[in-house]
């Protein structure tokens, strides 16, 4: 009988089968469970006797059994790792690999040019009070400039900056002059979405503060931030017009030529002029001038690479963002 239940288990080709000849010898209805129960129809010494030799049995199957679950699971792990197995010979595979926004990239080199000119790069809050996003900077309550800024305000009286100017405020009420630094941010206007307009983008800010800053001065730093950014020959205007936290004020934009189309226009970037001395009293400053300048940042990059619809670069489209990996 142990020869014939020996067979079985090592013919047993996986668990399932290998449970299959556990149960038909040692379960409740096995041969040797059954053998088991007919103890009892026996004489007291024949008892003894049968009970050690089935006994026997049913450990020595047990000890098969458990031998044969053993083979079974190694070949069975064998099998998978000749099935997952790895040839390293074989060239690896390059993981895909991110890359920085359109405007990521844009704002990146607009910091290391401005850097390169010596000026210091500084963040503010986006979340502004009324007195530094509009106060401090010119603008009285009632002043009609503001409704250009239509703005979005919080239930505590706070709103999110319209401009990265109010940075101007903070930086000055914190540091002593001379210094040169440039604002990168986000900013929020409540505007009327459309392929040009968003109701948020970006901007970046110029201002330089010292004895005896001129508009010459202005127009010097402009045009070396043209230069740096499309390359000698590069030229610059500027035209008057108002902004409350500068006087005089105007708007500046540089010859160049469409990178797509090869056409050459004046590309208007943004707004400069002298600060005004309203904005150098609400932060106690007195005996020193300085300029301002700043430009969006969608703008350039929908110019220069040709982005026909600002909420291309919201919309997270991996079509659209691919175009732009490493443009910049």
């Amino acid at each position: 009988m142990l020869e014939q239940a020996l067979e079985e288990i090592e013919a047993a080709a996986d668990e399932r089968a290998l449970q299959q000849v556990r149960v038909a010898w040692l379960g409740r209805k096995g041969r040797v469970t059954e053998q088991l129960k007919g103890l009892g129809a026996l004489a007291p010494d024949e008892r003894r006797e049968a009970g050690a030799s089935i006994n026997a049995l049913k450990s020595a199957i047990q000890d098969a059994l458990a031998r044969r679950e053993r083979e079974l699971e190694e070949a069975r792990v064998r099998e998978q790792l000749e099935r997952e197995r790895v040839d390293v010979s074989l060239p690896g595979l390059r993981p895909a690999a991110g890359a920085h926004h359109l405007l990521t990239q844009v704002m990146h080199k607009l910091t290391d040019v401005f850097r390169s000119l010596g000026y210091e790069v500084v963040v503010g809050p986006e979340l502004e009070d009324d007195e530094h996003n509009f106060g401090a900077l010119n603008f009285p309550p009632e002043h009609p400039a503001r409704d250009t800024q239509d703005t979005f305000w919080t239930t505590d009286g706070r709103l999110l900056r319209t401009h990265t100017s109010p940075m101007q405020v903070r930086y000055m009420r914190s540091h002593r002059p001379p210094f040169r630094v440039v604002v990168p941010g986000k900013v929020f206007r409540n505007e009327a979405v459309d392929a040009t307009h968003e109701a948020q983008f970006h901007q970046l800010e110029a201002l330089v503060v010292d004895e005896h800053v001129t508009m010459a001065d202005m127009r010097g730093a402009i045009e070396a931030m043209a230069v740096a950014l499309f390359g000698p020959g590069t030229r610059t205007r500027l035209h008057p017009t108002f902004f409350p936290f500068v006087e005089p004020g105007a708007e500046f934009a540089i010859w160049w030529t469409h990178p797509k189309t090869g056409r050459e226009e004046w590309l208007e970037l943004g707004g400069c002029g002298m600060v005004h001395p309203n904005v150098f009293r609400a932060v106690g400053y007195e005996g020193v001038t300085g300029f301002a300048f700043g430009f969006g940042l969608e703008r350039m990059a929908m110019v220069t690479y040709g982005v026909s619809d600002i909420r291309d670069l919201y919309r997270g489209d991996v079509r659209v963002l691919r175009q732009f990996r490493g443009v910049a």
